[in-house]
């Protein structure tokens, strides 16, 4: 996997926040007291943002690429390593997947009863001059036909994001086939694409205030307040679906785990406490120890599951990064399907192997942005979102990191099943 200790310039959320909040002012500012000024000035002001935007975007392809490999390799060469790993990576697999199918349920029905303010969305999204044109899902057979792309780089250079992915994972697993020495310096290689990616993401965030402000000052200056009333409805849609999931925690390890449910609920509150203090499960993983000591999860166990929960398992990712891009299509008047909305999971739950354990603010495009291109969603309004994403970020850690230990837990319990067999036929 892409390190996670690359040099990389220091980016505060706080900053990014405040430079959204100071944009924000200063457009509804202008509207108010010089509105005859409003198109000129932000003529002046949206090349900045929609630059900065631009510099994003030029890293998503092939950062998913090189970390979809890599996270593909790993995950591959994890369950290979034995039955405890194996049983890890099938209960990441089937909670991530859980996870986004929920996700495309209960994120539709919460913006039915709890509709996005349509005058303040309206106005939002026209004002964003520099988002793209809505993609369109094709017809079901143009749609298969299309799945399997006839020139790769084609479909990379065109966004094509499921083609692009779907080649990426079998180049992946025909890697994972190769003898040790060729497999080990592809996946190094890409790796190290990875990390260099990583480092660029890095650069252009670093530069996130500057960005977020011109955009968020060009928006307020053409909707007014209205734009705030978005952002404030997003964070409780977003942050209601990473609950669910970080609920779902507690039943996994209870019954998954067979542990008793005040003994769960103490294992898991120091990585809490941990998580929502530095937003990283890398982080909270010496808590998470501690914690499956507690429940009595064996070190043979727990010492291979939480890393490879660490490095694999983020599992409100799927579901999070989905209500996201469903939330602006939404937002955007982009019409979902039953079509659209699996290809959003396969996405969702396929990419989440790629994602990097850092703070939101650098992986929150390179997760969301894919699933949205490959839903025709315009991901230009990720560049606004990524502004109030600390709120979010700390529900997806929580959920992660009680989820880790529920995996840690439910596998050793597992094993130990698997294990009296084994006694048992020996007798």
């Amino acid at each position: 996997m892409p390190s996670t200790t690359l040099p990389m310039p220091r980016i505060s959320p706080l900053a990014i926040f405040i430079a959204l909040i100071g944009g924000l002012g200063a457009g509804i500012a202008l509207a108010g007291i010089a509105p005859e000024r409003v198109d000129a000035i932000t003529a002046f002001v949206d090349p900045v943002g929609a630059l900065w935007l631009r510099a994003l975007q030029m890293t998503i392809i092939p950062l998913v690429v090189a970390l979809l490999i890599t996270g593909i390799v790993t995950s591959v060469a994890a369950a290979r390593a034995g039955k405890i790993a194996g049983w890890s990576i099938g209960f990441f697999f089937a909670v991530l997947w859980g996870g986004a199918i929920m996700s495309a349920f209960m994120t539709p029905l919460l913006l039915e009863m709890f509709p996005i303010p349509a005058a303040a969305a309206e106005t939002l999204v026209g004002s964003l001059a520099s988002a793209g044109e809505i993609g369109e899902v094709p017809a079901f057979s143009e749609f298969v036909k299309a799945m399997i792309p006839t020139n790769p780089v084609a479909a990379a250079a065109n966004d094509a994001i499921l083609p692009l992915i779907i080649f990426t994972a079998i180049f992946a697993l025909a890697i994972t086939r190769l003898e040790a020495g060729p497999r080990d310096l592809l996946s190094n290689f890409f790796s190290a694409i990875g990390d260099a990616m990583l480092v660029v993401i890095g650069w252009v965030l670093a530069l996130a205030p500057i960005g977020v402000a011109a955009l968020a000052f060009v928006v307020a200056a053409r909707t007014g307040v209205g734009a705030i009333g978005v952002f404030l409805h997003y964070i409780l849609i977003v942050s209601l679906i990473g609950v669910i999931v970080w609920a779902a925690a507690y039943p996994l390890g209870i019954i998954g785990g067979r542990r008793k449910p005040m003994m769960f609920v103490r294992a898991v509150l120091p990585s809490q406490a941990v998580a929502i203090s530095t937003q990283s499960s890398l982080a909270s993983l010496p808590a998470m120890l501690r914690g499956a000591k507690m429940l009595g999860v064996r070190e043979t166990t727990a010492d291979v599951t939480l890393p490879l929960a660490v490095a694999l398992f983020r599992s409100t990712g799927p579901a999070m990064n989905l209500a996201v891009a469903i939330y602006v299509a939404y937002l955007t008047g982009v019409e979902l399907t039953p079509m659209t909305l699996a290809i959003g999971v396969a996405v969702a739950a396929t990419t989440t192997l790629g994602a990097v354990s850092l703070p939101g603010s650098i992986s929150f495009i390179s997760s969301i942005a894919p699933i949205a291109l490959a839903m025709g969603v315009p991901i230009e309004p990720l560049a606004l979102l990524v502004a109030v994403e600390t709120l979010p970020d700390i529900i997806r850690t929580l959920g992660n990191v009680s989820n880790d230990v529920a995996a840690a837990a439910t596998v050793d319990a597992r094993a130990g099943k698997d294990a009296g067999k084994d006694d048992a036929e020996a007798e």
